[in-house]
């Protein structure tokens, strides 16, 4: 064995190609601008870490709080009995896979097929009033956002799919994202996973939440919604009680380059989600843990899920072919549709291209310490070691 420093490209896909860096000064806009004035202040009542720096993003989160709650109550009053009697007439569709294994890539192509529907940032950010302020508030404010995502430069915008947790977080304050304000506290969120530990009442409010959320969606566009969050992957059992006839896409990735984004985006979302000074003490720790019951999880549960209606792939054949990888899908899943769709992928396919990856540089002992915890997924999922021999 080598005795000199090791280190390894690690490439993340897709994004500017630059060495990670320090996380950029934290902005005004958070995900916390989305919470009803009960909701914050549930949230403040659980004390979370607060600090200087944070104070002119705080001092716009109460008005702006006060404001979400008179519209949820306005659109209530306007929608409420038509989400009541909505029925959710097509099976969802969950894309699952860890953090940065490729599930927003997978996520973006399905839903270029207008025959799904998806939620987008604006009703994920303001779920309690969508319906009612979605058309006149994205004109005027599509400005006030950043042109791309800042973990990975994707391409952002109020109408882009987006994640239902970030939803669920905000009408639950039931997620694991609560780690944005609690953070380096994981005993105050780790439940919010695999939702076991809920009491009887928790369990029933988030399901709830999660449910109208549904059908809010098909209010708004009645077809099969494609949804995706990483959280989900651990939830497989509460997915199919809650919807029955769901399809799955599971996406896994090289376990280095997950670990290293996670790393990154970690940094990244802390920094800008914050409430006081980023704690990134212990981060490493909790990301191995959580992947390690991620993919336990989900290996252990994907067995419930009856046949032709999961499929699993490779991020890494995806990026290489997508066409092909996505044919698969369509196929394995009885999607239909895709004569029709192909002609759209392909059409997309060199603006994807554009992106290219970032490189992180991963030390031996840092190789080596993923491998040991993570060996079970290298094997599982057919990744060599490369550590030097």
């Amino acid at each position: 064995m080598t005795s000199t420093p090791q280190t390894s490209p690690i490439a993340e896909s897709p994004a500017t190609n630059r060495p990670e860096s320090k996380p950029k000064k934290q902005g005004h806009f958070c995900v916390w601008h989305g919470l009803t004035f009960g909701t914050w202040l549930r949230l403040l009542a659980s004390r979370p870490p607060m600090g200087l720096a944070a104070l002119p993003r705080m001092a716009t989160i109460t008005p702006l709080s006060m404001l979400n709650s008179s519209n949820d109550l306005w659109e209530s009053v306007l929608f409420g009995g038509k989400i009541a009697r909505q029925k959710i007439e097509h099976p969802p569709i969950f894309i699952l896979g860890h953090w940065r294994s490729g599930t927003t890539l997978l996520h973006n192509l399905m839903t270029l097929d207008p025959q799904f529907t998806y939620p987008n940032l604006y009703q994920v950010m303001y779920p309690g009033n969508f319906l009612l302020t979605e058309k006149i508030v994205t004109r005027l404010t599509g400005w006030v956002l950043p042109k791309t995502r800042p973990m990975d430069n994707i391409p952002a915008g109020w109408s882009l799919p987006q994640e239902d947790e970030m939803a669920l977080l905000l009408l639950t304050l039931m997620s694991p994202y609560l780690m944005l304000a609690h953070q380096g506290a994981p005993d105050k969120t780790c439940r919010f996973f695999d939702l076991k530990q809920l009491t009887p009442d928790e369990r029933r409010r988030w399901q709830d939440a999660f449910m109208t959320f549904v059908k809010k969606l098909t209010v708004r566009d009645n077809k099969p919604i494609v949804l995706k969050s990483p959280s989900h992957t651990f939830r497989v059992p509460v997915l199919l009680e809650m919807f029955p006839n769901a399809k799955f896409v599971y996406i896994y990735r090289d376990p280095y380059a997950v670990f290293s984004s996670s790393m990154h985006l970690r940094k990244t979302l802390f920094l800008e989600n914050g409430l006081g000074t980023a704690n990134l003490k212990g981060m490493d720790e909790e990301i191995l843990q959580v992947y390690s019951d991620c993919i336990d999880t989900y290996e252990n549960t994907k067995q419930l899920i009856p046949a032709g209606r999961l499929h699993e792939m490779k991020f890494e054949d995806l990026e290489a072919d997508p066409m092909s990888q996505m044919k698969q899908v369509y196929d394995a899943l009885s999607l239909g549709g895709w004569d029709k769709v192909a002609p759209v992928l392909q059409k997309e396919l060199p603006s994807l291209n554009e992106y290219r990856k970032n490189s992180f540089n991963m030390d031996e002992g840092t190789m080596r310490k993923v491998y040991s915890r993570w060996q079970k997924s290298f094997d599982l999922y057919g990744y060599p070691s490369r550590l030097p021999s």
